[in-house]
C-alpha cells in the first residue's frame, strides 16, 4: 500500500470519530475531515471563531462569504447549526465540552507532548490561535500531520524541540505512513502506508 494523501488520512481520522461526539478541526490539513465525515455519523463540528454545526466545505454556489470556519475556508452548515460570540465558543473550548479536536503539528513526542504554534526559527511567524485551548480542553486530542520534514527528518520525535503546545495531550497521530497510538507504555504503531512497520520503527527511533 502508497503511502496516503491528504484525502487519505482525513478519511481515516473521520472514520474513527466515535457518533455524536462534539469535534473542533484544526487550521490547515484537519479541517478536510470535514468532508469524509458521512451525514448520519451523528458528529458535530464547531469552530473556534463562532459555530456548531459546521459541515462541508462550500462549493460553487454554497459559498458564503459570511460563513467560514477559524481557517477562513468557505463551508456549508448543518441542519440546526448555530452561531455564537467568539468569547463563548473559547469557553466551550476551555470548559471540556468538545470530546475531540484534531490538530496540525509541527512535532509531536512519544510521550504525546505536542508543538504546533511556533518552530522558534528567526522570522517564524508564531500562531497559536486556539491551539492551547484545545491542547487541554478537548477530551481526547488527535494530531494530523505528515510523518517527515522536506528533508527527511522525523516529526514524531523522543522529545519535542520546538516550543509547546501542551504536554502529554496528544492520544492519535494520523501521517502519510501510518497511524500511531501514544500512552503511558509509548507508541504503538497501528497500522503503516507505504513503508513496513520495520524500517518506519528504525526511521523513527522506536
Amino acid at each position: 500500500m502508497s503511502r496516503l494523501d491528504r484525502a487519505g488520512i482525513a478519511k481515516l481520522v473521520a472514520a474513527d470519530i466515535p457518533p455524536g461526539s462534539y469535534v473542533n478541526l484544526g487550521i490547515g490539513q484537519p479541517t478536510l475531515v470535514a468532508d469524509h465525515l458521512a451525514p448520519d455519523s451523528g458528529v458535530i463540528l464547531h469552530t473556534e471563531n463562532g459555530m456548531l454545526g459546521m459541515g462541508r466545505a462550500a462549493d460553487g454556489d454554497e459559498v458564503d462569504p459570511d460563513l467560514i470556519n477559524a481557517g477562513k475556508v468557505p463551508v456549508t452548515e448543518t441542519p440546526g447549526a448555530s452561531y455564537f460570540h467568539h468569547a463563548d465558543s473559547f469557553a466551550m473550548m476551555r470548559g471540556g465540552h468538545l470530546d475531540v479536536c484534531v490538530l496540525g503539528a509541527f512535532q509531536v513526542s512519544f510521550t504525546g507532548d505536542l508543538a504546533n504554534w511556533h518552530t522558534g526559527g528567526p522570522g517564524a511567524i508564531p500562531a497559536v490561535g486556539g491551539a492551547m485551548d484545545l491542547a487541554i480542553g478537548a477530551k481526547q486530542v488527535y494530531v494530523m500531520m505528515t510523518l517527515f520534514t522536506d528533508s527527511g527528518a522525523p516529526k514524531l520525535v523522543p522529545s519535542c524541540t520546538y516550543p509547546l503546545t501542551g504536554l502529554r495531550c496528544v492520544r492519535r497521530v494520523y501521517t502519510d505512513h501510518g497511524v500511531f497510538l501514544l500512552g503511558e507504555d509509548g507508541v504503538a504503531i497501528r497500522e503503516t502506508h507505504g513503508i513496513g512497520e520495520a524500517d518506519l520503527r528504525d526511521r523513527l527511533g522506536l
